[in-house]
């Protein structure tokens, strides 16, 4: 058993002080009017309310004993563990052009699918701080590295086609990008995601460079090509309604695979939405730091009982000193 607060063990000496002053007579607790000298009733026989008229004091004393026990909040330790996990840095860059829309995971889009599989990655991790990175011509961080996975999800759920308001890929300024936010981070495994259907054809950062430049300040990362082999089909709002246009594969495989390769990761394929969670498998049994986290316990509280007991013997005492051993003044 320990107490939650022991510190409320220090009301004890306040409580020992004010009874010593009390039955010593001290002149603060002493009648203002004074009365003659009742010395010679002393040699008189007392009767027993006379001889035990100290038990209304002593039941509040033991009262206010009791109080102060239950204030400090006894409690009996139930479990003990020291959490500890071995987690990561992920920034995870998710590719937002408009060839994301198109249908090869019919009948979802090529979004929806990353979309979906990235959210079952992040609900399997723990102790993992998890940013987020929309690109298209330009790219955008959407969310800071968190442990907050609700709000992570949240902003996930807000990451659609066209989000950055621009067109075309700009791979190499996602890398670098996540890379920034990562740069910072204290933690020994640094990771970043890349999902992307296209080849880089924006932006001024060269994507080997970035990777480069990444792997220098310890990070790796993983690429994912995303999309069936061969044609598919988007979308398109015409003058005669949407319309199902084909579109060929644009996916510079490549040039993926010598990015991850330059920083230490690997490319994948995902073709199916199996694919996608086999992929999202295999990066989650990444190395990990280990991380000291808080002690956590459970406990049973049993300061009820105490607090019970000093409403009993409190009460007991102030009934009595009211009744049977009322005195005047």
């Amino acid at each position: 058993m320990n107490f939650a607060n022991p510190s409320s063990f220090l009301l004890l000496f306040v409580l020992g002080l004010l009874a010593w002053l009390r039955e010593g007579k001290a002149p603060i607790f002493r009648a203002r009017m004074p009365f003659p000298s009742l010395g010679f009733a002393k040699s008189l026989s007392g009767t027993w309310r006379t001889r035990f008229q100290n038990v209304p004091a002593w039941l509040i004393y033991a009262g206010l004993i009791l109080a102060i026990v239950a204030l400090a909040r006894p409690r009996t330790v139930l479990k003990g563990e020291e959490a500890r996990a071995r987690g990561i840095d992920i920034m995870i860059a998710l590719d937002t052009s408009g060839s994301m829309r198109a249908l090869d995971f019919n009948p979802k889009d090529r979004m929806t699918v990353a979309k979906e599989s990235t959210k079952a990655f992040i609900s399997h991790r723990q102790f993992d701080r998890i940013g987020l990175v929309a690109f298209a011509g330009v790219a955008v961080l959407q969310c800071p590295l968190t442990l907050d996975y609700g709000a992570l999800l949240d902003f996930l759920d807000q990451v659609d086609v066209g989000v950055t308001t621009t067109e075309n890929t700009a791979i190499g300024t996602a890398i670098a990008t996540a890379a920034n936010h990562l740069k910072r981070s204290s933690a020994k495994s640094k990771v970043i995601i890349l999902l992307t259907d296209g080849r880089n054809n924006s932006g001024e950062i060269d994507p080997l460079t970035a990777a480069q430049a990444a792997a220098g300040l310890g990070i790796k990362i993983y690429t994912i090509g995303v999309g069936i082999r061969g044609q598919s089909v988007i979308p398109v709002d015409t003058a005669w309604g949407k319309q199902l246009v084909p579109i060929q594969e644009d996916l510079d495989e490549p040039a993926l695979e010598e990015i991850a390769r330059a920083a230490g990761g690997r490319y994948y394929r995902a073709s199916s939405t199996k694919e996608f969670n086999e992929i999202f498998g295999e990066i989650d049994k990444l190395e990990k730091t280990d991380i000291k986290g808080p002690t956590t316990r459970e406990y049973h509280d049993h300061y009820l009982g105490w607090l019970i007991g000093a409403m009993v013997f409190l009460s007991a005492g102030f009934g009595l000193q009211m009744t049977v051993w009322r005195t005047v003044p």
